[in-house]
């Protein structure tokens, strides 16, 4: 593949000149930026929450506290500067039936039972395990993602509550037509057309606050009659307060809240690692998959006992806030504590701020967050990735993040077992004594082991035959197998089959399996047996 081509292929959807030095001093100038970032990510939070809060069947304020509580924790011990976390609507979804069957006490047990499962993953270093998701996934699920994003932006073009517009009564839940669309589709582009202008202009304040700010005097200043953030429910509330779960401590509750716990977990997890990525890729940064699933735990621990619906990393979010500059913790702890002061403070201001200007800032959100390079790679890319990609983003629709990435997972490992099981093959050649070598070409493994069977022809072959794995490796117990079979093969023949060269892992699997009688003085290269005599009774433990 040409150089430039994988330099295409590897590319992320975000350029460098977002990332911030390491070096950069956290002076005045930076601290102003963060916290005007935080304000910007707070005031996108809130219908989100409010948003997902109706999703999940629970009041509103179950989901702005939920944002508030894993927004602060996460930004403080998370394992990545500049990400934020808040109440999703991944785990909405799956919140609601439990909901709907049990009630809300039941959640908050359940949400503390999830928050225990991802400090576990934290301290078993699972997290790791993210290095396996191929970059085809990521791609997908980064336009998945970017597709979800703008779907859930449509529910703001329909009618929050029964309003009468020009002599019209319009039912909560119609879309909106005539002038009021027409009104809000020019808010609308005028948001994403401030924020495209405003960094030409001056970088003194984030471009996303700049268009929610100058859009919302516009509206208030003219009264122009459009759906504000009030007509989606007051966010007026007070601090939360401590309080257990009311629910049985028996192992019927146990019952019923562990396996909503676990799925909510694991959901939670793959999209905040997965997030954990991708602004790492944007800030420069590596690392700290492990120490962002125990902030991620210990957030939610915290929110189930304070009367939040829980929650994980939010990709829309975490992207205002990097393209607003932000790239420390202060932005994500400005952006909870902002959040707060408007349920306490200010809920009469932030309900008058008209949704189009935030729809504006998400659709920025979704132009942004598109992998557009992925379209131009798509007929250059092996057909198998480019599979990958149109299957996760599909998914990811259709269904959740979490299957999505997990479909991906299974069917990148799919195509590459079925790549390597295919390179197996061997170079033969006739000895001087009698004698005839099969070198192994590629990984013997369950996928190849049957082509390797296949590789021996044992009639035709002297009694003397060496089987050179030099270039090969024994990988798991279908490859033993394999072994075995070729083996007591030319045993039934009356002949004898030699093993030579095998890794020193190789050689301790096969060992281990009680397969092979060791001599280890014959190879000082290998520093293992170079020439391994496969007799009756040595192979399949006879």
């Amino acid at each position: 593949m040409p150089r430039a081509l994988l330099a295409s292929y590897a590319a992320r959807i975000q350029k460098p000149d977002l990332r911030l030095s390491q070096g950069e001093p956290l002076n005045a100038g930076r601290i102003r930026i963060e916290l005007l970032s935080g304000l910007t990510v707070a005031l996108a939070l809130v219908p989100e929450a409010v948003a997902f809060a109706f999703v999940a069947g629970v009041h509103p304020l179950v989901g702005l506290y939920a944002a508030f509580l894993v927004g602060l924790v996460t930004a403080v011990f998370g394992g990545r500067p500049g990400m934020i976390s808040g109440a999703t609507g991944a785990l909405a979804v799956v919140m609601v039936a439990l909901v709907a069957q049990h009630g809300v006490e039941y959640l908050f047990a359940t949400v503390v039972l999830m928050g225990l499962l991802q400090v576990f993953a934290g301290v078993m270093h699972w997290g790791k395990f993210i290095r396996l998701v191929p970059h085809p996934v990521m791609l997908g699920f980064v336009n998945g993602l970017a597709i979800v994003i703008f779907l859930a932006q449509m529910t703001q073009f329909k009618v929050p509550g029964s309003v009468t517009t020009s002599g019209h009564t319009a039912t909560a839940g119609e879309w909106l037509s005539g002038t009021p669309l027409y009104m809000m589709l020019g808010l609308v582009g005028l948001t994403m057309f401030i924020i495209w202008a405003t960094p030409k202009v001056t970088k003194l304040i984030p471009a996303p606050l700049a268009g929610i700010g100058i859009v919302a005097i516009v509206v208030i200043a003219f009264g122009i009659d459009v759906p504000r953030v009030g007509d989606l429910a007051s966010i007026e509330g007070g601090l939360p307060s401590f309080h257990i779960p009311t629910v049985p401590l028996t192992l019927e509750t146990m019952k019923i809240i562990f396996p909503y716990a676990v799925i909510l977990a694991a959901i939670g997890l793959i999209e905040s690692l997965l997030t954990l990525n991708l602004v790492g890729e944007m800030t420069g940064r590596r690392g700290g998959a492990s120490q962002e699933c125990i902030a991620q735990g210990a957030a939610n621990v915290l929110t189930g006992f304070f009367g939040g619906m829980g929650g994980c990393a939010m990709i829309g979010q975490s992207m205002i806030n990097v393209k607003s500059g932000g790239r420390t913790r202060i932005a994500g702890i400005a952006a909870a504590l902002f959040l707060l002061a408007f349920i306490v403070v200010a809920s009469s201001l932030i309900e008058q701020i008209p949704l189009a200007a935030l729809v504006g800032v998400m659709f920025m959100v979704v132009i942004g967050t598109f992998a557009w390079n992925s379209l131009k790679i798509l007929r250059r890319v092996p057909r198998t990735d480019a599979f990958v990609i149109i299957l996760v983003t599909a998914v990811t629709v259709y269904e959740d993040l979490a299957v999505a990435v997990v479909v991906g997972v299974i069917v990148s490992a799919l195509a590459y077992a079925w790549n390597n099981a295919s390179r197996i093959h061997a170079e033969t050649f006739e000895t001087d004594a009698d004698g005839k070598v099969y070198r192994i070409q590629g990984p013997l493994f369950f996928g190849s082991a049957d082509g390797f069977i296949e590789l021996f022809t044992v009639n035709e072959d002297p009694d003397n035959v060496v089987v050179e794995f030099a270039d090969s490796r024994v990988v798991d117990q279908s490859a033993l197998q394999a072994i075995e079979a070729v083996a007591l093969k030319y045993e039934a023949a009356g002949k004898r089959i030699q093993l030579r060269h095998l890794s020193r892992d190789c050689h301790e699997l096969l060992t281990k399996a009680g397969h092979l009688m060791v001599d280890s003085d014959d190879d000082p290269d290998y520093e293992i047996a170079a020439d391994y005599s496969v007799r009756t009774g040595i192979l399949g433990g006879h």
